[in-house]
């Protein structure tokens, strides 16, 4: 059974692969030929539709009562978002981190995260209810228009005439591109999570890890082939983008469906996720890009969190 699971594993590889360059290549002809900035879509388009996998299983979650594996998804994914996404992207080449993401978006991410933290923790201790689900939708609507108001003041993307086609060829390759990567991740998730069934590991130990990593590969995939195309605003917007859609969105939908009982031990979890903004701010913040040392710390911290949440779970 556990062998049947592998090779559904590495489909969804595949499909995750292939959906991920061709939503990419989509996604970029339609900012430049709409002169919108690619940092925008990335932040936007790309990580909403990166993002669709999470959305996917922690509502899901949320409707079967699966509270641990929704919450677990949510602050699981953006760990691996910050440190894995943007360090291993780094490698391909060095992200540079743009003056206003560096003054906006990562700020923001930190902040919602602060909002996380005291919701889940001090406003209503130990549970996320339904009005803090509407409060985050609102925060949502806010950062929608802060990105289309902030858009007119980015440089627009030219789109060179020798690589111009025609719009809905560009659209039909977001579209299926996007069938591609919500595919792939749904077979990733689904045979991951049964291989960590197999192997005992709890349900908060699953969101945590097989099924945060298996909803975060297509942002792995589309950050990376981004990367290798040059499209730097998208690799590391794609990767920030989908950190505030996941909780201003996804938990917010889900805590709105179910209301969310969360465990003391998951702040570490919660903490962990602040840490890694703060950690990504810190390492831009003298030359305002993340090279492959700044990524492979990134990498070091992950392995050790992962490790260590292992040994908490199994302990």
């Amino acid at each position: 059974m556990i062998f049947v699971n592998i090779l559904i594993l590495v489909v969804g590889m595949f499909f995750l692969i292939k959906g991920a360059d061709l939503f990419v290549e989509g996604a970029s002809k339609v900012a430049k030929a709409m002169k919108i900035p690619s940092l925008v879509i990335g932040l936007t388009l790309v990580s909403i539709g990166t993002s669709c996998p999470e959305l996917s299983v922690s509502v899901q979650s949320a409707i079967k009562g699966m509270n641990d594996m929704s919450f677990g998804n949510v602050i699981g994914s953006n760990i691996f978002n910050t440190f894995i996404v943007i360090g291993v992207s780094s490698f391909f080449v060095p992200l540079v981190v743009s003056k206003h993401m560096f003054k906006y978006d990562i700020p923001i991410a930190m902040a919602i995260y602060v909002v996380v933290l005291l919701m889940g923790f001090v406003i209503t201790p130990n549970v996320i209810n339904w009005w803090e689900g509407v409060i985050l939708i609102v925060i949502l609507v806010l950062y929608t228009v802060f990105l289309i108001l902030r858009s007119r003041n980015e440089p627009k993307e030219e789109e060179k005439d020798e690589k111009k086609r025609k719009w809905y060829l560009n659209v039909l390759l977001i579209v299926v591109g996007l069938a591609g990567i919500i595919f792939g991740g749904d077979l990733v998730v689904d045979s991951a999570s049964a291989i960590a069934v197999i192997l005992g590991m709890s349900e908060l130990l699953v969101g945590l890890t097989i099924v945060a990593i298996g909803t975060s590969l297509p942002e792995l995939v589309t950050s990376i082939v981004a990367a290798e195309k040059g499209e730097n605003d998208i690799a590391i917007g794609n990767a920030i983008g989908s950190c505030i859609f996941n909780i201003i969105l996804i938990l917010a939908l889900s805590s709105m469906i179910s209301e969310m009982p969360i465990a003391m031990i998951q702040l570490f979890d919660v903490v962990v996720m602040l840490l890694s903004a703060v950690v990504l701010m810190i390492l831009s913040a003298k030359k305002k890009e993340i090279n492959k040392w700044s990524g492979l710390t990134m990498i070091v911290i992950y392995v050790v969190y992962f490790t260590y949440i292992i040994v908490r779970d199994f302990a």
